[in-house]
């Protein structure tokens, strides 16, 4: 029996010894690493404000980084029109971890620890993007060369990192998480509204709430020239191969080959694009 995690596409981890036979094959493929909870975080007595702040928001600790991360964000961030497009192109890089030439920054644009973010060339961030690279072991996000990322998408990393490849083109009101690793290919065409899960609660102790319990996550895999349907669900563990087509609305628990046409809840291989196979 398929696990219900599989379903559910929830979006953090906290180790991986479980007895559900999903949850426990994909822990063998990546091991997990804890991560604390969002809530746990803010609410500790035992930590100032500011330190909170800089721990989720910034990712460096020090006053200096915390006022240079004020003052680019300031000033840049919310600024429309072409002053803003300016600003944002001078000044989020030096809060980067790298950022290459030609790189279009819409507005309101939300960068959290910028310094494990790392963009290629000739990219464009439309406006009300989220790029969260939080996490204490992590490398972060890279975007390659090329990449797209539509309005209001989100890339949220839990000590996990993504990496989109050079012409990868993400649409609108897309999300991305990742707590072990998210990899997109080159030339991916993801529709809006996508989201892919790189992550999972066991539920195994019905004595407990979900939340409660370990978190696990084994990673997405999508490979060079697939095309992902407008809505679909990419659950944790799943490797799509490349030049491979997911329907709109699938929902995606189980591995797809190379070339192959997955659509439904679940998805399942319908057909193969015969050349790419």
């Amino acid at each position: 029996m398929a696990s219900a995690g599989r379903w559910s596409g929830t979006d953090t981890k906290d180790g991986f010894e479980v007895s559900d036979e999903t949850t426990t094959r994909n822990a063998a493929k990546a091991p997990a690493a804890t991560i604390a909870r969002a809530q746990d975080q803010l609410f500790d007595a035992a930590t100032g404000s500011r330190r909170k702040y800089a721990a989720l928001v910034v990712g460096r600790p020090g006053l200096f980084a915390l006022l240079a991360y004020e003052f680019v964000i300031t000033l840049a961030q919310p600024r429309a029109g072409a002053l803003g497009l300016a600003l944002r192109k001078m000044l989020y890089p030096l809060l980067l971890g790298a950022c290459g030439r030609n790189v279009v920054f819409g507005q309101n644009v939300a960068l959290r620890h910028p310094h494990k973010i790392r963009i290629g060339n000739n990219v464009v961030i439309d406006d009300n993007c989220l790029l969260d690279a939080k996490g204490e072991t992590n490398r972060g996000i890279r975007l390659g060369d090329g990449v797209f990322i539509g309005r209001n998408t989100i890339l949220s990393c839990k000590n996990g990192d993504i990496d989109l490849g050079d012409g990868a083109n993400v649409g609108f009101n897309c999300e991305l998480f990742s707590a072990s690793r998210v990899t997109v290919g080159r030339s991916v065409l993801m529709a809006a509204y996508t989201y892919v899960i790189g992550g999972d609660h066991d539920f195994s102790d019905p004595a407990k709430a979900v939340i409660e319990q370990r978190r696990v996550s084994s990673g997405v895999t999508i490979g060079d020239g697939a095309w992902i349907g407008a809505g679909a669900k990419i659950l944790d563990g799943v490797t799509i191969g490349p030049h491979a087509v997911i329907g709109a609305a699938a929902v995606v628990r189980e591995d797809v080959p190379a070339a192959a046409i997955a659509v439904g809840i679940p998805a399942r291989v319908v057909a193969s694009r015969g050349e790419h196979a």
